[in-house]
């Protein structure tokens, strides 16, 4: 049986961890290099890095500090933010990035996806997808959820997984930072529609909300998440060994 993944998120405004609520409302929290090593030490299964305002502020992303990251940590490692040709894509492999995640970079340019994944493979290829309820319907924002594309979440992510996008994290703006628990409703929708593992992001509060997540919608492949973690409130170890005692597979760490 395929074990469930536990994947803290760093997301990273000019050189350190920040975290807010629906998006916005940025705290400061800590140096990524620091947060990876300890995540890396103490059970993640991968680690997230995303540089949140590289698309909005139209630059690339931090590499010094994703070479440094990289090098302390002994776990898969998602980059992205400000992804937007296959320079990006050959420039954050360089600096010890396992996978790329394109979001704005791949809503102005959809054809990244298919060139990425037919040069690096699919299993390189994540397309990470800010959703957001807009009457009644799930709708794609851009530039760190601050922008309405107008386009339909489920066609746009089928669409990414037809051009070659090897694994999807949703990012439900609807409970991000919330911490009322994951957005089942849109990951169901998702899980409906495409084969490729699925990474739920955004609304987690405890450990129950994990223990949900997988039980409820059993083809979800990984539960990310960021405040939790970087706070205490959950550290790692509980999360999995509780997840384990409901019968859900996950790596356990001695």
């Amino acid at each position: 049986m395929i074990t469930k993944r536990i994947i803290p998120c760093l997301d990273v405004r000019n050189g350190r961890v920040v975290k807010g609520v629906n998006f916005e409302g940025l705290k400061d929290v800590s140096s990524p290099v620091e947060l990876g090593k300890y995540y890396s030490d103490n059970g993640a299964d991968e680690l997230v890095f995303y540089d949140i305002t590289a698309s909005y502020e139209d630059r690339t992303i931090f590499t010094d500090i994703l070479r440094e990251v990289a090098s302390t940590i002994f776990i898969p490692l998602t980059v992205g933010g400000g992804i937007n040709s296959l320079d990006d894509f050959d420039r954050v492999l360089k600096c010890g990035a396992d996978k790329v995640s394109v979001n704005s970079g791949a809503i102005k340019n959809p054809d990244l996806i298919y060139q990425a994944a037919k040069r690096y493979g699919d299993q390189c290829v994540v397309l990470s997808t800010d959703v957001k309820r807009v009457d009644g319907t799930f709708k794609v924002f851009s530039k760190g959820g601050r922008e309405n594309t107008g386009m339909d979440a489920l066609e746009w992510i089928k669409r990414g997984v037809d051009n070659g996008a090897g694994e999807i994290v949703l990012n439900s703006i609807d409970t991000d930072g919330v911490k009322g628990g994951f957005d089942l409703e849109m990951l169901s929708a998702v899980c409906d529609i495409v084969k490729v593992p699925v990474i739920a992001s955004g609304g987690a509060g405890k450990i129950q909300d994990f223990v949900d997540l997988f039980n409820k919608i059993p083809d979800v492949s990984a539960g990310l998440a960021a405040s939790i973690f970087h706070f205490g409130e959950v550290t790692i170890r509980d999360l999995k060994l509780e997840l384990n005692k409901n019968g859900i597979p996950v790596r356990l760490i001695k």
